[in-house]
């Protein structure tokens, strides 16, 4: 009975979290709304003469300005186009865009995930279905449109439950959605939020803030995911769901012979492309190392960006040739542009989100609210782990809500970041903290965009499968993957190893 209620409890819980989400307005609009409401709070704040003590200069006092007298409206309209074009995400999203683009549209990220799940032993199964999740977030739709629905169909024709191979699958490309093991478009678009945040306190540190700053922690992240997800799909997952009863008439799509030979080509593109971009990097002649003694403190990790472009953009040219999905230059143009053709939205998105950070940073809000905000964390001697756990919890309960990982970020960015820098955390860290409950929530957030195409896909094997079912299957995955990252967390803390090139935990 009791069992029966605490169930009864969560799935109301999550119902209700779905009618509120679903109410809630687009991401566009919150951020147009917050925009407004910013612009008001200057007035009344700076009508009543709020203001906090520099905590850069010393002795120097920073006021809360108006953005609705004369000159915060002529500011309004003068910098609407350049708060647009120098948002930081934008430029570096599109262009790693394009590299990726080519990746995903010549077919290279499909073959190369599919090629991975289905050519290891019966054994390891679940262990590459979860890998290949964790390493999909290169491309993020190819992991939920390929590898969920071949995670059930691999499973099934082994004799397992289909459901725990979608589930394993499932929980790789959204639970592990922040962790790679290379640089993917997550790590500039968001890496480009924290620098503007950063900058609301110390314009000289955002300036020193490299796209890598978390790299070396999700690396290390992608074989503890893995491992984690094996664990609870063989010993928690399966179980519960038992034996499967029902008919599979799908075959599993394995690689073609063109499709192989295209991967061959495309591996040694890979390789041929790494070793020119470390021949431009490790010599002390190379010109992205520019005589610099620590490759960290080179100009390289400033030109990430292009970089990621390259490293996927000749592998996926080459395979596209390969297989004949590109034949000629008219062919990589328009995949180029079909790749632009999705970025629309965000297009939109980033706009709004531009004009909301700005008008923050303007008015001097962002600035007070985080000297308010650590001196409030202060006075209650809320800091160290338990500040940490607070932070996540808050972020994952958000993302109940707002799926879009950036727009989430865009909203918290200029308000966390400052106040964990004024309470000695580095805003490469806060980030870190935010990837973790970000990635970790996803696969029970009925919000998600994918939610309902991986609910559509469980239904081919079981019709009774609805937005409960699939969440009940999947909580254990985000109480075991928040429980493992977070010990992890910990750990790297104590230890006071870099999260990245160059990348400190604390804030100096």
């Amino acid at each position: 009975m009791e069992q029966s209620q605490k169930n009864g409890f969560i799935m109301r819980s999550l119902n209700g979290i779905e009618r509120v989400g679903n109410k809630l307005p687009h991401p566009v609009t919150l951020f147009f709304i917050f925009a407004a409401v910013v612009i008001v709070l200057s007035a009344i704040f700076s009508a009543i003469g709020v203001s906090v003590e520099d905590p850069v200069n010393e002795g120097e006092t920073i006021t809360v300005k108006n953005l609705l007298n004369a000159e915060g409206i002529l500011y309004l309209f003068e910098s609407a186009v350049t708060n647009f074009t120098n948002f930081a995400p934008l430029g570096t999203v599109l262009v790693t865009m394009l590299g990726i683009g080519i990746a995903e549209r010549s077919g290279l990220i499909s073959a190369a995930l599919r090629g991975l799940v289905t050519s290891v032993p019966r054994t390891l199964m679940t262990a590459a279905l979860v890998f290949g999740g964790v390493m999909s977030s290169m491309a993020a739709d190819a992991g939920y449109v390929v590898l969920t629905p071949l995670g059930a169909v691999l499973f099934a024709g082994l004799g397992r439950h289909p459901l725990a191979g979608l589930a394993a699958a499932f929980a790789g490309v959204s639970g592990g959605y922040s962790a790679n093991l290379l640089l993917t478009s997550l790590d500039p678009l968001l890496g480009g939020m924290t620098q503007d945040a950063a900058a609301i306190i110390s314009p000289e540190y955002a300036e020193g803030i490299n796209y890598a700053m978390n790299f070396y922690f999700m690396f290390a992240s992608v074989f503890l995911l893995t491992i984690l997800g094996t664990w609870v799909t063989d010993k928690i997952v399966e179980p519960r769901l038992g034996t499967y009863k029902g008919n599979v008439n799908e075959e599993v799509n394995y690689l073609k012979p063109e499709e192989k030979k295209g991967l061959w080509g495309a591996l040694i593109a890979f390789l041929l492309t790494i070793v020119a971009i470390a021949l431009l990097v490790i010599p002390s002649w190379g010109p992205l190392r520019a005589g610099e003694a620590n490759i960290i403190d080179a100009p390289f990790l400033n030109t990430l960006v292009p970089v990621i472009l390259i490293v996927f953009f000749i592998p996926g040219l080459v395979y596209g040739l390969i297989t004949k999905e590109i034949r000629n230059d008219k062919d990589v143009a328009n995949q180029l542009s079909e790749t632009m053709a999705t970025m629309g939205s965000y297009i939109v998105l980033a706009f709004a989100a531009a004009q909301f950070v700005s008008y923050f940073n303007e008015s001097n809000l962002g600035t007070v609210l985080a000297v308010r905000g650590a001196a409030f964390i202060d006075s209650t001697g809320f800091t160290g782990i338990p500040l940490i756990l607070t932070f996540i919890i808050v972020s994952g309960f958000i993302n109940l809500f707002i799926g879009s990982a950036s727009a989430k970020w865009a909203i918290m960015a200029p308000v966390f970041v400052p106040m964990m820098m004024l309470s000695g955390y580095s805003p490469e860290f806060t980030q870190l903290v935010y990837r973790i409950a970000d990635s970790t929530t996803n696969v029970i957030s009925p919000l998600m965009p994918y939610f309902a195409i991986v609910i559509a896909f469980a239904q081919k094997y079981d019709k009774k499968v609805g937005i409960g079912t699939l969440i009940s299957t999947m909580l254990p995955y985000s109480i075991v993957f928040t429980i493992g990252w977070v010990v992890m967390l910990l750990i790297w803390m104590l230890t006071g190893q870099p999260i990245g090139p160059g990348t400190p935990i604390e804030y100096p």
